[in-house]
């Protein structure tokens, strides 16, 4: 395991155990919308409809740029549970070189019961986001 392997585990496991101390899915449904909010506010000049990610049910905007070797993301929705799931997939995946990207699966998604709590669009929009992510980290090599 390379150290940056490591360190994509760590944050998984960071994001599993937090939700671990929530007692019920309205607490961890809230934490996400938490979450959400705290994402840097995306520039209006950005929300154009080239950078909308389809396969969401609410409105998404993705856009990436590449500075030393890896490739930083920043999006945006108009949906507070949507903002929140954009907050932990950018952890993993944002500020990561193209490889480690593509090497890095969501295994979060299914530990932390995400998988069976989100709406079957919501779900589906999650894996359209890290699908558009790792597509993005195939074209730089």
């Amino acid at each position: 395991m390379t150290n940056q392997t490591i360190n994509d585990t760590n944050q998984q496991t960071e994001i599993i155990e937090t939700f671990e101390m929530f007692d019920d899915w309205l607490e961890k449904y809230q934490y996400i919308i938490d979450l959400g909010k705290q994402l840097k506010p995306m520039d209006d000049a950005l929300k154009i409809d080239t950078n909308i990610l389809h396969g969401c049910q609410s409105q998404v905007w993705l856009v990436h740029s590449e500075k030393n070797g890896k490739l930083q993301f920043q999006a945006n929705s108009d949906a507070a549970i949507v903002s929140g799931l954009i907050h932990l997939v950018m952890t993993i995946y944002s500020g990561k070189t193209p490889q480690e990207i593509i090497d890095t699966e969501p295994e979060f998604i299914a530990k932390i019961g995400l998988s069976s709590h989100l709406s079957s669009t919501r779900s589906n929009g999650l894996n359209a986001m890290i699908q558009k992510i790792k597509v993005t980290a195939k074209g730089y090599l």
